[in-house]
């Protein structure tokens, strides 16, 4: 009986060693299926491959918490699961975190996360562990099968020695023989299909890892293309600083290959911090702080190489390889080129200098046109006065030569401004160009040979044409002067269309057709600190008395009031380049209609508004002198008092920048409302956005431009009032 409940047992013990035996194929069949889910999600990117790999996850703790009950009784083969259960939650996790990096396209967090190497480490101590808990039950399963037959064969034995010795119980000897002998068949049956099933889950592991390994290889070709085609340089060396790799990228852009020394490439180029100014030390590098352990991100460098290629503007990022006991055995290096950004933001930060120097210049040019109109009129009177005083007449002379050129130079701030009143019409450049051509040749004088090169067909621009002509002989005088021993000044004409990636990389251009007018010398050139310089007013780098600065200043100005570009190209002892890019025309070609020489002076009513108490003495002045009758008023809300009780007049003439309440225009507005048809002439130093709007003065619009001589005084006004009354204002 005791060896009958032994052969039980003996049976049962194999029966709970094939199970558990499955039990540890399953859990290997589980955490190679969770790794392979996680292979699939990275490569393929799809939700199956994530809902796989969450539904595996779900069982892999279910499995280790019931191989842990398979294996009670074996404290050697408990302690080991327990050892190798955190393992493999841990690998595990490592497969999710990946497939989340993977998901929020965290690639630094991936390349941090591979480059540990934690996952295969793992997977080969859980896979190794797994192996030692097989073999153990393996063993255990075979040492309980012997035991089990001897056991069955000493049965055997005690039922022939029983049968020999008490004859009477041979039929319940044999019977209970041919049980256990029918038990121990059915388990050694049950051990045959345990054994089955562990080749079919050793063959299904096997076509796993030939699955895992082609999922590999594919991943491996993504990487190596992914590698190949981006658009930063990268760059792996190892701690001597000899490049182990690199892309096409990194040759194109650093002309380092494989097997380069980075130490040794040092002497090909100057490299300095991100200002451009400051030499990086040798020991500043990026890629001798990576060796020393230090992690970066976007540091900057300027390379200028000594080959003459252009400077690169580089953004680096760099991380230390380190080995199995944490020593750094390499560096893997970034490097982004920001030439292109940089220049941009160089640009950006140039226009807007510009623009804040042209919104001072346009704020103090009221207060001196106003200065500038009460001396100039009065040094003209003056001047008029004085004929039988000619030592007298020359100084006022002096003092109206200086007011006049007082007056040319707040015209050139207010067109670098962009704050000139415009008058633009349509005008065929090349007519125009030759025109010019004509005017330059007796100013620049023989030395100086003009030649043309003009587009055939029309070429018509909607562009101010007096004050393209100043711009043209401002840019051609300047061509002289870096000319001192003559040279050649080439004019030229072309239709262009400037591209989205042109105006990407210049912030100011607006897309689109442009009619293209360059002047080209053959002089000493700018160098680049010049060109950055060249449309500041009063940056000249001529001698003191030779050049004011100002007219580069009055083309940007003028140019960009204009709705154009201006762009300088220039290389010293090469000449210079500046392309005006203008707009192209509306319509038809416009021609200059000749002005009616008009009468001196008249008899109507002049009703003059300005704040400026100085400006409107001489202004009533000088009407009264040519025989009108004025009324006058300091501000906006003085002269509609006045136009409210009744007042009558002629002719509404008023400042464009007064107080009171509202502008000269918004005055004239509501005194049409009270005096349909009024005419209105306005006048101003400075005319901000009242009257002129994108560049030019309002359709209908009359304006004398301050300072004014007495002369223009009376035309403007006779032109005023011989004009169709002016339109209704909108409701």
């Amino acid at each position: 009986m005791g060896l009958d409940v032994k052969s039980r047992s003996d049976t049962a013990w194999v029966s709970h060693t094939v199970k558990a035996l499955k039990k540890i194929s399953d859990l290997r069949a589980l955490i190679r299926h969770a790794e392979s889910a996680a292979r699939g999600y990275e490569i393929y990117r799809t939700s199956s491959f994530n809902d796989e790999f969450q539904a595996v996850h779900a069982q892999i703790a279910p499995a280790l918490a019931d191989l842990k009950r398979g294996l009670r009784g074996n404290p050697d083969q408990i302690a080991l699961l327990e050892s190798t259960e955190p393992l493999v939650l841990r690998r595990v996790d490592i497969a999710a975190q990946a497939m989340r990096l993977r998901t929020a396209n965290d690639g630094d967090g991936i390349a941090a996360l591979q480059s540990k190497g934690e996952g295969r480490s793992l997977m080969d101590t859980v896979m190794g562990n797994l192996d030692r808990l097989s073999s153990g039950e393996e063993r255990l399963l075979s040492a309980r099968s012997q035991d089990s037959r001897r056991t069955g064969i000493v049965l055997l034995g005690i039922d022939v020695a029983g049968a020999l010795v008490i004859l009477l119980l041979v039929v319940m000897v044999m019977r209970e023989s041919q049980r256990a002998t029918v038990q121990l068949q059915s388990s050694l049956e049950q051990t045959q299909a345990a054994k089955e099933a562990l080749e079919a889950a050793v063959a299904e592991r096997t076509e796993h890892l030939v699955t895992a390994h082609d999922e590999l290889r594919l991943s491996v070709n993504v990487l190596q293309s992914t590698f190949r085609s981006m658009a930063e340089a990268v760059l792996v060396i190892d701690s001597d600083g000899t490049v182990l790799l690199s892309n096409p990228a990194a040759e194109r852009m650093l002309l380092h290959r494989t097997g380069m020394s980075l130490g040794n490439l040092r002497v090909l180029s100057d490299v300095f911090h991100g200002d451009g100014v400051t030499p990086l030390n040798p020991d500043e590098l990026p890629s001798a702080r990576v060796l020393r352990g230090d992690e970066f991100e976007d540091l900057e460098m300027i390379v200028r190489p000594h080959s003459g290629n252009g400077t690169r503007h580089l953004m680096i990022s760099g991380r230390p390889m380190r080995d199995g006991q944490g020593n750094i055995s390499g560096a893997v290096l970034v490097y982004h080129d920001a030439t292109a950004s940089r220049e941009t933001e160089r640009q950006l930060y140039q226009s807007q200098k510009l623009d804040s120097i042209g919104k001072l210049t346009g704020g103090v040019a009221h207060d001196f046109n106003n200065m500038l109109t009460v001396i100039s009129g009065n040094t003209e009177t003056l001047v008029a006065g004085l004929k039988d005083q000619p030592e007298l007449q020359r100084t006022a002379r002096l003092i109206d030569d200086a007011a006049a050129r007082c007056a040319d130079l707040i015209q050139h701030l207010l067109a670098f401004a962009r704050k000139q009143p415009l008058q633009p019409r349509d005008v065929e450049i090349n007519a125009a160009i030759t025109d010019i051509a004509k005017l330059l040749r007796p100013t620049l004088g023989e030395q100086i040979q003009i030649e043309t090169v003009l587009e055939q067909g029309p070429m018509t621009s909607h562009i101010d044409p007096s004050r393209l002509t100043n711009a043209v002989l401002n840019m051609a005088i300047n061509a002289r002067d870096a000319m001192p021993n003559g040279g050649k000044l080439l004019l030229e004409t072309h239709h262009v269309v400037l591209d989205e990636a042109y105006a990407q990389a210049n912030a100011d251009v607006t897309p689109g057709p442009y009619v293209m007018l360059a002047v080209s010398d053959t002089g000493t050139g700018m160098p680049q600190s010049v060109q950055d310089n060249a449309f500041e007013p009063f940056f000249t780098t001529k001698e003191v008395g030779k050049g004011s600065g100002l007219g580069l200043s009055m083309v940007y100005g003028f140019v960009k009031q204009s709705g154009g570009h201006i762009k300088i190209y220039s290389e010293e002892g090469h000449g210079t380049t500046i392309k005006l890019y203008l707009p192209p025309g509306q319509g038809a070609v416009e021609t200059a209609s000749a002005i009616a020489p008009q009468a001196e002076g008249g008899a109507e009513t002049i009703f003059v508004v300005e704040d400026d108490n100085l400006v409107r003495t001489f202004v009533t002045a000088q009407l009264q002198s040519l025989g009108y009758k004025t009324v006058a008023a300091a501000d906006s809300k003085a002269a509609l008092e006045l136009i409210d009780a009744g007042q009558a007049f002629d002719l509404l003439f008023t400042d464009v920048v007064i107080p009171g309440g509202m502008s000269g225009r918004e005055l004239a507005d509501e005194v049409a409302k009270r005096r349909p048809g009024v005419k209105v002439l306005y006048t101003s130093g400075y005319t901000d956005n009242a009257i002129v709007h994108h560049g030019k003065l309002d359709d209908g619009v009359m304006l004398l431009t301050k300072p004014y001589r007495r002369n223009q005084l009376a035309e403007m006004i006779r032109k005023a009032l011989s004009a169709s009354p002016a339109p209704p204002p909108p409701a």
